[in-house]
């Protein structure tokens, strides 16, 4: 009898503000926006409403708190079909909020906010919830945000052969701890190691995921996938061609691509297929305005 796939996210749940522009503003600027929109993000709640987009159940582990703020982050992630475990519940708190700049003639995006800085250690509270949050799961994506909560889930995940991919947007302090319990590291394009020398792809292996990519905005993804005898393979996966005429927003759009390999993983799928329809979804995401305004025209994956 085959599992059903259950995916479950680990990582950073914000509100986000997010205005469109024709340009970033300079110092003592104003500016009129062309539109607004307020909504949740964050790498892992935008990752948890991708997959369940894409037809996966998805459970996202972050911290909210109580608050006017709390209150319509977890509104929208429940409206949009994800299932919340708030690390911080019955405790003071309040998510992040970030401000977001989509300039109209590109799609580009200027992002400010605190993330998870502000959050305490909660490696208590999900040790807690472990054996609840991963009964049921088929594959574990952690953001490397709220780090001892995420150590605590991927150590767990490994010791129960689940999948643990890792949504590197940005190194964070002590994520090599993390990166020990991770099985395949999906970089962004300006991820780096402090100090490190050498090629980034074999500077995380070196860390333990077995499989490292690193996106590249539309251009190739660099793959580095390590075998049995411990041999590396370079690679290269060309994602399709999305002309700049087309480009709406690409806002997210990372964050699509980690929410479709990781509910691919939770279907069980090898992570080079699952990675490849993670790009696919990326690709088509940047067509639309927001995180998951590509929702509604793409077919879920079977």
């Amino acid at each position: 009898m085959t599992t059903p796939p259950r995916l479950v996210c680990c990582g950073l749940a914000t509100l986000d503000v997010v205005q469109v522009v024709d340009h970033v503003p300079a110092p003592d600027e104003k500016l009129v926006a062309d539109a607004l929109d307020v909504s949740f993000g964050g790498p892992a709640a935008n990752a948890a409403a991708t997959a369940v987009a894409l037809g996966v159940p998805t459970l996202l582990v972050t911290a909210l708190g109580a608050g006017p703020v709390a209150d319509l982050v977890r509104a929208g992630l429940v409206a949009a079909g994800v299932e919340v475990v708030d690390l911080l519940a019955g405790r003071p708190g309040s998510p992040a909020v970030s401000t977001v700049l989509v300039t109209r003639s590109t799609g580009e995006r200027a992002v400010v906010s605190v993330n998870a800085t502000g959050t305490s250690d909660l490696a208590e509270a999900a040790d807690a919830a472990v054996e609840e949050v991963l009964a049921l799961a088929t594959a574990v994506l952690v953001d490397g945000h709220h780090l001892g909560a995420a150590r605590v889930l991927a150590a767990a995940a490994r010791t129960r052969g689940i999948p643990v991919l890792l949504d590197g947007g940005s190194w964070k302090p002590g994520l090599e701890s993390l990166l020990a319990d991770v099985d395949h590291a999906v970089l962004s394009a300006d991820f780096a190691l402090p100090a490190a020398h050498g090629d980034v792809l074999e500077a995380v292996a070196r860390l333990g995921p077995r499989f490292v990519a690193q996106s590249a905005g539309g251009g190739p993804v660099r793959i580095l996938a390590t075998g049995p005898d411990g041999t590396r393979t370079p690679s290269l996966l060309h994602p399709p061609d999305v002309p700049a005429t087309e480009v709406v927003d690409t806002l997210g759009a990372g964050d699509v691509l980690h929410g479709a390999a990781a509910s691919g993983l939770a279907r069980g799928a090898d992570i080079v297929a699952a990675l490849a329809d993670g790009v696919l979804r990326a690709s088509e995401s940047v067509r639309h305005r927001g995180a998951l305004g590509w929702a509604s025209t793409v077919r879920p994956s079977r």
